[in-house]
């Protein structure tokens, strides 16, 4: 910091949400803070969408279930020295990943990051490692009147979106002139990817109005994690200081959009020498082109059908909003069913490759771009391993996704939270105060939803320029 001439260091952190929180050190207090670290109110690990504290922390008993948060007793970040970066669109500004601890020095079980690594912890105990590519979807807007937001007459909890209008028309998927027109606004989220060390491989031209997508090339789960959360830091901030607004909103709320999904493709590698465990040399005899032993390893057919199997409960996790479940419609490129299909989009999960490719995978379409990652990608872990341990088959791949006879994933996130709550492989392998933790603050949000009298304008509010 001293040989860069860094002016400020901000200490952040991810919450339940997937959104960085944190603080402004001076140079001198950050380097303290690298020893020692910084104290923060724990109330923030409790705060629902809409920064409500869903616990009374105030109240003898009320946080029984979280031990440690009582009174909103401060917790300690500490940083980790190998994150620091310079923000390339903050002059003088640097930046530290931190999580939370305990004064003890115990962790705190309800960090998300955590709760990755320790799936990932498990899943090294087999031998093997999880290998992730993310594609993701999402809307951009340039600013026209940014005062709704920012009047302080019109405060309120949440308040209003910025008024807005699209960088390009949409409905021409990868059009060229549509890619020229965008141009401004696809440089700085390159400019800014780039310069934030992300391994940004395209940036594309989406069907819906003002949509684009940023695909990623593949590395482990934490890092792929970590860069998710820096990206859409990084894009919203650096595009906000040019007059634009990103938002990773499933479904902004004006007529004739297009949802955006995040397209999660994964394959285990092995730990000793880092080869795919889900390719297979060749078909397996006897199976034919529907048969997932026809193209993924035996390995790979069982963390196939624990994804399956466990499809309701991990929905909230990778589709967290309440906004989110109008996504999952016929023919719109996003499931409706928990099956899988070979290349097929309409699947909720699309395999891959063919024998002898290296490069064999499974693309999961159940998410959406406002996913926290680490939750996300370690709900694929925990159902994944389940199909490993109890060695579950493969059903035959799908070639019809939208037939209204396959078992519907949740049509809501109530309906999605009811789904993880009730299963108990997700709750155990994902760890219950964490799980715990996070039914009960997605559950203030469903309700809140729920109870909206213009569920439009709780859309607005919550979600448009908030994510």
């Amino acid at each position: 910091m001293e040989e860069t001439g860094v002016e400020r260091v901000r200490l952040s952190w991810c919450d339940t949400h997937g959104l960085l929180r944190g603080k402004t050190l001076m140079p001198a207090a950050a380097a303290r803070a690298l020893r020692d670290g910084v104290g923060m109110v724990g109330t923030l690990m409790l705060k629902d969408h809409a920064d409500r504290t869903a616990w009374k922390v105030f109240e003898p008993g009320a946080t029984d279930d979280i031990p440690g948060f009582a009174g909103a007793a401060n917790l300690m970040l500490l940083p980790d020295p190998d994150s620091l970066l310079m923000l390339p669109w903050s002059p003088g500004t640097a930046w530290l990943r931190c999580q939370p601890w305990f004064q003890d020095g115990t962790p705190v079980p309800l960090d998300s990051r955590r709760v990755l690594q320790a799936a990932l912890d498990r899943l090294a105990g087999t031998g093997h490692g999880l290998k992730v590519g993310l594609e993701v979807e999402f809307h951009v807007y340039r600013l026209l009147d940014a005062s709704p937001q920012l009047d302080p007459g019109l405060a309120a909890w949440p308040g209003q979106p910025p008024q807005v209008e699209m960088i390009h028309p949409g409905y021409q998927l990868q059009g060229e002139a549509m890619t020229d027109l965008a141009e401004p606004v696809l440089r700085i989220v390159q400019d800014t990817a780039l310069a934030l060390g992300l391994p940004l491989q395209s940036l594309e031209i989406e069907l819906g109005p003002s949509q684009i997508e940023a695909v990623f090339d593949a590395t482990d789960a934490l890092t792929a994690a970590d860069q998710m959360v820096l990206f859409r830091n990084g894009v919203r901030q650096a595009l906000r200081r040019a007059g634009y607004l990103a938002t990773f909103m499933c479904r902004p709320p004006f007529p004739n959009i297009m949802s955006s999904g995040w397209h999660l493709h994964q394959s285990l590698v092995r730990l000793d020498t880092g080869s795919n465990a889900f390719a297979r040399p060749d078909p397996a005899p006897g199976s034919d082109a529907l048969a997932a032993r026809h193209t993924l390893s035996d390995l790979g057919c069982q963390w196939l059908a624990g994804l399956l199997a466990h499809a309701d409960a991990m929905a909230c996790l990778c589709t967290p909003t309440a906004n989110g479940y109008g996504r999952f419609r016929p023919n719109a490129l996003a499931p409706k069913a928990a099956v899988w299909g070979r290349d097929n989009r309409g699947a909720m999960l699309r395999v891959v490759g063919t024998t002898g490719d290296p490069a064999t995978r499974i693309e999961n379409r159940l998410g959406e771009p406002a996913a926290n990652p680490y939750l996300y990608m370690a709900a694929q872990i925990a159902a994944g391993l389940d199909g490993i341990d109890r060695n579950l088959a493969s059903p035959a791949a799908c070639e019809d996704p939208y037939d209204p006879s396959h078992p519907h994933i949740p049509a809501t996130l109530g309906s999605a939270l009811d789904a993880l709550q009730a299963d108990t492989v997700m709750t155990k392998g994902l760890g219950p105060i964490a799980m715990a933790h996070f039914l009960r603050i997605k559950r203030a949000e469903a309700t809140r939803h729920a109870e909206a009298e213009d569920q439009l304008e709780f859309d607005r509010r919550e979600y448009f320029s908030r994510i």
